[in-house]
């Protein structure tokens, strides 16, 4: 087999994100983004397929879409950074700076979403700056050393040295009992108000809480490394790596995942298990994350399913504004100062509608891209990253 063109890898990248943004479509729909409402009034076997639908949406994006998008955003930023330094350019100040723009478009999904990751990669994707120039296993040491989730280590040895120490409860748990209140009761302005203030705070403690600010960036710099390495350009010898992660990938997410699930019979003081369940969590959702990017990989190679993963690229290759683009259908679909439905869908119905707003999101790609070459705000992100900031004199 022949080295795959640049082309060829970038419509592979561009499905990959494409594939991530249909799993946050349908996690977020099923969790009607974000808003609790129990359903008193559905029949006992509604219910129970709600949870049912729930469990398996979890089980199989819960954590992993996130990190696919994550791992992607490193390897966009190896990409950016190679085309600038074969320019003679160094682009570690402009990615400061698109980080910022970043930042903004963070805010006004916000204002739709509180659970937005935009702001989260802006602030943590700084990260590459300093490291960008260090060698392969320097990165590589770092991105496992934060894959290892040292702060929960250190959390549960002082637990374990401290027996009578008593953890205080997570923080995000008061930002969402507040934000309760505006959610059940609020207009549209209470909505963006809210998310902007209480909901960014509580997503990111909860982002910091669950172990994302350990894991994300690690994902960052592991993408990073995949661009370097060329990973994503499929010969023989790649082809032979992402068999053998794969496989590596289930061996390590079995077991992961079953001691996630009995830890809480072993250990009961929660000093002890909170610090390990999100480490063991963290690593379950990397290796079942790792499973999906493999496997994605190994069968974009086989002609007949890549004809049908191939409709994927249009909305990865418009993956901010189909982001944003989800946040704010998605919640005018189910919040109050919208349609209301968050009262009669459940997790069923609402898997339905996430397909429905992927097919139309994936549709108006389509129509975009048969007369633009970018997505209308990845437009507006590379003409805000690239702006020359000189002065001029009379």
């Amino acid at each position: 087999m022949t080295n795959t063109s640049k082309s060829s890898r970038i419509e592979l990248v561009d499905a990959l994100r494409g594939f991530a943004i249909l799993c946050i479509i349908l996690i977020h729909n099923m969790e009607r983004y974000e808003f609790n409402f129990n359903l008193q009034d559905f029949p006992q076997w509604l219910k129970l397929l709600d949870a049912k639908v729930l469990f398996c949406g979890y089980f199989l994006f819960g954590g992993k879409a996130y990190a696919i998008f994550a791992l992607l955003f490193g390897f966009s930023f190896f990409m950016q950074h190679q085309a600038q330094h074969k320019l003679g350019n160094d682009y570690r100040l402009r990615f400061l700076w698109r980080m910022f723009i970043l930042l903004i478009f963070g805010f006004i999904n916000t204002a739709f979403y509180q659970g937005d990751i935009l702001t989260m990669y802006a602030i943590l994707g700084l990260v590459l700056i300093p490291v960008c120039n260090l060698s392969n296993k320097a990165i590589l040491t770092i991105a496992v050393i934060l894959m290892a989730q040292p702060v929960e280590w250190f959390r549960f040895f002082y637990a374990y040295l401290h027996p009578q120490y008593v953890p205080t409860p997570n923080a995000s748990v008061a930002y969402y009992e507040q934000i309760a209140a505006y959610m059940n009761n609020g207009n549209f302005i209470d909505y963006v108000v809210g998310n902007v203030t209480l909901g960014k705070a509580a997503s990111l403690l909860w982002s910091w809480e669950n172990g994302r600010f350990m894991q994300a960036p690690a994902l960052f710099l592991l993408g990073f490394l995949i661009g370097r390495i060329k990973l994503f350009n499929i010969d023989n010898s790649n082809l032979l790596f992402w068999k053998k992660v794969l496989s590596v990938a289930i061996i390590c997410f079995v077991p992961l995942y079953f001691l996630g699930m009995f830890l809480p019979n072993f250990i009961q003081r929660p000093a002890l298990l909170n610090p390990l369940s999100v480490t063991i969590g963290s690593w379950t959702n990397f290796s079942f994350m790792t499973i999906w990017v493999a496997l994605f990989v190994l069968l974009f190679q086989k002609q007949r399913i890549q004809k049908l993963l191939i409709n994927l690229v249009p909305i990865g290759k418009m993956g901010l504004t189909s982001y944003i683009f989800q946040s704010v259908v998605g919640s005018t679909i189910y919040y109050k100062y919208g349609f209301g439905l968050y009262k009669y869908t459940g997790a069923a119905t609402a898997l339905f509608i996430g397909i429905a707003l992927f097919l139309l999101n994936v549709a108006f790609c389509k129509w975009w891209l048969k007369t633009h070459q970018q997505g209308p705000l990845e437009k507006i992100w590379h003409q805000l990253t690239f702006l020359k900031f000189s002065s001029s004199t009379n």
